[in-house]
């Protein structure tokens, strides 16, 4: 005999409703305004705010520093969540508290602080400078600064994934006569490889919007180190109010396309490595 069981929680339609309602006010509305600001441009106007020189400099600056930066956090976010979860060592509390720096620290500290240290004269930076190599105001600086906001995206995305993944496993694969490489690429990996997405994505989404840290160090200078939103921020001030919105939805639609395509991988290598 089936039996109906009322709970405290609303039911599916009051949350749905509250959902939508909520996702309504704080996202789709400001973004919607955005589409409509852009509406007023002739396709002409269009063509020219977002297809400029200067803007596709800053759109080939910030995608592929976002890209590389969360590339390069996926290798090394990796080693230290799998160091964090599976080695007990001294100190192993406060690297993982340091792992979530740049989650608390202001973006334009943390842009100051990299400044100082990747500078000319600054404690790193004076080590390259006598080869040539310029950091600070330069892409290399760009890169470090997404790579430095990015990090804490992977390690905290993969540490419970990692934290789940039973030692019996790679006991196992070793019994059966795997090797070390065969156990990584065919028993580890593939559970880590949606998480490791996952990360990819949120870090990809956080360096492409990322302002504060990055303004300090790259040097903004035009069709070299601006990056986009530095070029929004550059178009507000001096009132180009459809010029910002007509970048800034060129972004918005390249970024959703690309994490889009992000979660049909993640969708996919689920299904792949349940098979």
């Amino acid at each position: 005999m089936s039996r109906s069981h009322r709970s405290v929680i609303p039911g599916f339609g009051l949350s749905l409703g509250l959902t939508i309602t909520y996702l309504s006010l704080i996202v789709l509305l400001p973004l919607s305004a955005a589409f409509i600001k852009t509406s007023g441009l002739t396709w002409e106007e269009f063509k020219t705010a977002v297809f400029s020189p200067r803007v596709l400099a800053s759109y080939r600056i910030s995608f592929l520093a976002s890209f590389a930066a969360a590339s390069l956090n996926c290798v090394f976010g990796l080693i230290v969540a799998w160091v964090l979860v599976r080695y007990p060592f001294p100190g192993r509390r406060v690297v993982d508290a340091l792992v979530d720096l740049p989650f608390a620290l202001p973006t334009a500290v943390a842009g100051i602080a990299l400044t100082a240290l990747y500078a000319p004269n600054g404690w790193i930076g004076q080590l390259f400078e006598p080869y040539g190599i310029k950091i600070a105001f330069s892409e290399i600086g760009i890169f470090i600064a997404l790579t430095f906001i990015g990090l804490p995206f992977v390690v905290r995305t993969l540490q419970p994934i990692i934290e789940e993944l039973e030692p019996e496993f790679e006991e196992a694969s070793s019994s059966l006569g795997a090797n070390r490489w065969q156990t990584i690429s065919r028993v580890i990996f593939p559970q880590l490889l949606p998480a490791l997405i996952t990360g990819f994505a949120m870090a990809f989404a956080r360096a492409l919007g990322e302002y504060g840290s990055v303004v300090f160090i790259s040097g903004n200078m035009p069709m070299r180190t601006e990056i986009t939103p530095l070029l929004i921020i550059t178009k507000l001030e001096q009132y180009d109010y459809a010029g910002a919105t007509a970048i800034a939805v060129v972004m918005l639609v390249a970024s959703f396309t690309l994490l889009l395509i992000i979660n049909l991988l993640q969708k996919w290598s689920r299904r792949h490595h349940a098979v």
